[in-house]
């Protein structure tokens, strides 16, 4: 693993989702998401040099509760410190959940066509996409809306596509550009067409928005046991794992 790539890419993904609000406090970087998702709602570190987490646990604590949030740690393999800081977290009762993997792939401009016909991209998440999204996902009215923040608050180039059929969105992906990163996100195809390809159509012509915008490379996370998911990311040249994660969570919470 190339540490500086890893972390290149750890912080493209922060970008590609980011939090409502956040705080720094010493090595680590709290994001807090109303309690939609646990990567918008976890304490995240920012370097891999960081070895101990139990001196920050009482604060961190603290400042979830104010915002009326168990604490989560989110500790990826690529800190120096993960066998330790794992068995802090033991030692105190923290459950451990949601192993993802961070997938990786180089990006050659003449291997994608131009955008699909029945595909249609836009800078920002409109109400159709946002309507799209919500359905195929079965996302709540409160999810919903927290949603639709989150991805407003994307500082950087994005691309929202959606895959139309019979004039109905039925696959929807965004991607983010960060530096010459392509971040992959919300990648959802309605569970009745799977099987047909849509998917894949969906992400070359990301791919292809990607690269007119300056990408090099493209990344993912995905959950470790999601095994259609790697399928389809394996089948599209991701063969490249650069780390792991896992969330923590207190018990007591």
């Amino acid at each position: 693993m190339d540490p500086a790539l890893a972390w290149q890419v750890e912080q493209a993904c922060l970008n590609a989702w980011p939090s409502l609000r956040s705080a720094l406090i010493g090595d680590w970087l709290l994001r807090f998401g109303d309690g939609v998702s646990r990567r918008i709602n976890s304490a995240n570190p920012l370097h891999s040099g960081i070895t101990t987490i139990a001196p920050q646990l009482e604060v961190f604590d603290r400042l979830y509760r104010a915002h009326r949030l168990p604490l989560i740690v989110r500790v990826p393999s690529l800190l120096a410190g993960a066998t330790q800081i794992h068995r802090e977290l033991d030692q105190r009762g923290f459950g451990c959940e949601g192993e993802a993997c961070t997938l990786y792939r180089d990006l050659v401009p003449e291997s994608f066509a131009a955008t699909a016909p029945e595909v249609t991209i836009t800078s920002r998440a409109d109400a159709e996409w946002l309507a799209a999204i919500a359905r195929l996902q079965a996302q709540s009215p409160s999810h919903a809306s927290v949603y639709a923040r989150v991805v407003d608050a994307i500082a950087l180039p994005a691309g929202f596509l959606g895959l139309h059929r019979d004039g109905v969105i039925v696959a929807t992906a965004y991607g983010v550009v960060s530096r010459d990163l392509l971040v992959v996100e919300s990648v959802v195809v309605d569970p009745a067409l799977r099987g047909q390809g849509l998917g894949r159509r969906l992400m070359h012509a990301l791919f292809a928005w990607g690269i007119s915008n300056g990408a090099k490379a493209v990344c993912l996370q995905v959950v470790a046991d999601n095994k259609a998911g790697r399928a389809l990311y394996a089948s599209l040249g991701f063969d490249h794992e650069l780390y792991r994660y896992h969330y923590r969570w207190s018990a007591q919470n």
